[in-house]
């Protein structure tokens, strides 16, 4: 098989790199057709972040990989009665004496995902369970409205 090395040096990446790694320098620096820095920290953080989401007859599950994670690092909510938040941070390993990285590729940080969830989710009943750097989450449905029964109204006479 051929695989090839994207190149990352390339003048195109390194402007991505940069713009996604803009800085407010003072208060005043503040330019309305800027990105902030929280939002451009939240973009990178959730464009890095892949889900695979899968509908199932009683609910959907949100499947995500996090290799290396605690329990303590992942944090799982929902927000606003319909919006399911999953974020955490990856950290850096420490580093040892007489270690040196030659390479550092696998990403490090804060990661984030919002997923908004259809009105048939039942966000009371949401569950998370993570097994061998998986993460699944499950939001079970809510059954289906019963028919409204046709109901008799008593006629009074005056």
């Amino acid at each position: 098989m051929d695989f090839r090395v994207l190149n990352w040096d390339t003048p195109f990446y390194n402007n991505l790199h940069n713009l996604m790694d803009l800085r407010d320098e003072t208060p005043s620096n503040k330019n309305v057709s800027v990105p902030t820095q929280t939002y451009m920290r939240d973009a990178k953080a959730m464009a890095a972040t892949a889900a695979d989401i899968k509908e199932y007859t009683n609910s959907y599950v949100f499947v995500i990989d996090m290799p290396g994670l605690k329990r303590g690092d992942i944090t799982v909510q929902v927000e606003d009665d319909n919006v399911l938040l999953i974020s955490g941070e990856r950290k850096r390993e420490e580093e040892k004496d007489g270690v040196k990285y030659l390479r550092m590729e696998r990403r490090v940080g804060k990661f984030m995902r919002k997923f908004v969830l259809p009105e048939n989710a039942n966000t009371d009943a949401v569950s998370a369970v993570c097994q061998d750097g998986v993460l699944s989450v499950t939001v079970q449905k809510l059954p289906p409205p019963q028919p409204k029964k046709p109901r008799t109204i008593e006629v009074k006479v005056v």
